[in-house]
């Protein structure tokens, strides 16, 4: 139960031939395999007692002759704690699943702890949009603005998730530390989030990215498994490593059918590239982690200015605020928040002070 999209020819293009590579015309574009699969396929293969015995993480390998580069994810765990978190409704959990999953690959390009990668998905669909964080270790967080969306199938028999998310852009924001983050941003081709993530490699980044992501929903609304992988050409590679991937890709079967709780990322690897030898770099754990906190609330607070926190003041009532990618609630007395309000003042004074002195 897969889809094949072919990348668009001209961005493809542009990435080989910015490598001066001589492509002739009739060898066919790789193309990008993404799962959507029917709410209840498969889920008879899997007893419930297997659910989530696989840790999750993340595994980067590359070929021995450094042409290609991979990055793979298994984040079923992951997946069915954001979708208990949010309360999610099948649809927004795959699309929130696809994207955490991304996020979580994307973040074996990182180096510095301080560095962090945003997927954000903004589209007209009834989804609203979808928001995905990693940090160098592959701690991912993530939310979806519509958790309760209730889709029909499309024509396919599969989760409607480019309906879902519509049209619009994808923006990926690298955040290294830096004066100022790196954003990267393509017109969504698809909706499907696999397929978007791979124009976004191809046009941004001039990398040819052939993309897997997939969500498995049992007929409970369960999560069975949830993974990834990226394949990326690096510069300088061989018309003949071009070819053996497309053929590789062909017969690919889908991530989600790959996933067992008796085989691993390189198990899954070994079977979908045979035919060369990989060098296994590294491994991380994956796993939602939220950087909420009730400091990190008060700041927030802080940010809204003398006038509404006055306004909040005066309300003399017990403050709630609740953080989007975990849903973790702070409660704010009424005399805390006169205190941020006193801070708030003293901090504007305290401002003002010092542009009199300049």
């Amino acid at each position: 139960m897969w889809g094949l999209w072919e990348l668009a020819a001209t961005p493809f293009k542009k990435c080989l031939l910015s490598w001066k590579l001589n492509i002739p015309e009739n060898i066919p574009l790789l193309k990008v395999r993404i799962d959507s699969f029917k709410k209840y396929n498969y889920c008879g293969k899997f007893k419930r007692s297997d659910y989530f015995t696989m840790e999750d993480y993340m595994l980067r390998a590359m070929t021995k002759d450094g042409q290609i580069r991979i990055y793979a994810a298994v984040t079923t765990n992951t997946v069915a704690y954001a979708k208990k978190v949010h309360d999610l409704f099948p649809t927004p959990a795959v699309a929130l699943g696809r994207t955490l999953t991304a996020a979580a690959m994307m973040s074996g390009t990182l180096k510095s702890e301080k560095s962090t990668i945003t997927i954000q998905i903004k589209g007209d669909g009834p989804l609203g949009g979808i928001l995905a964080v990693t940090d160098a270790r592959s701690n991912v967080r993530g939310y979806v603005h519509n958790p309760y969306l209730d889709m029909p199938l499309n024509d396919k028999g599969k989760f409607d998730i480019a309906g879902a998310v519509g049209k619009g852009y994808l923006d990926v924001i690298t955040d290294l530390g830096l004066k100022e983050p790196y954003i990267g941003r393509v017109k969504l081709v698809s909706g499907e989030i696999a397929e978007d993530i791979t124009y976004y490699y191809a046009v941004s980044e001039q990398t040819p990215t052939v993309t897997s992501l997939g969500v498995l929903v049992d007929r409970n609304g369960d999560i069975v498994n949830s993974g990834g992988i990226f394949i990326q050409l690096m510069p300088g590679c061989s018309e003949e490593d071009i070819s053996w991937l497309e053929k590789c890709v062909e017969k690919m079967p889908p991530i989600t059918k790959m996933l067992a709780p008796d085989r691993t990322l390189e198990n899954i690897l070994d079977e979908v590239l045979p035919g060369k030898e990989l060098v296994y770099l590294d491994t991380r754990p994956v796993r939602f982690k939220c950087t909420c906190s009730r400091e990190r609330m008060e700041r927030n607070l802080l940010s809204l200015g003398i006038k509404d926190l006055e306004e909040i003041a005066a309300d003399n009532k017990e403050t709630e605020l609740v953080c989007h990618f975990c849903r973790s609630k702070y409660v704010f007395s009424p005399s805390e928040i006169r205190e941020i309000f006193e801070r708030a003042k003293q901090e504007k004074n305290t401002e003002g002070n010092e542009q009199v002195k300049e």
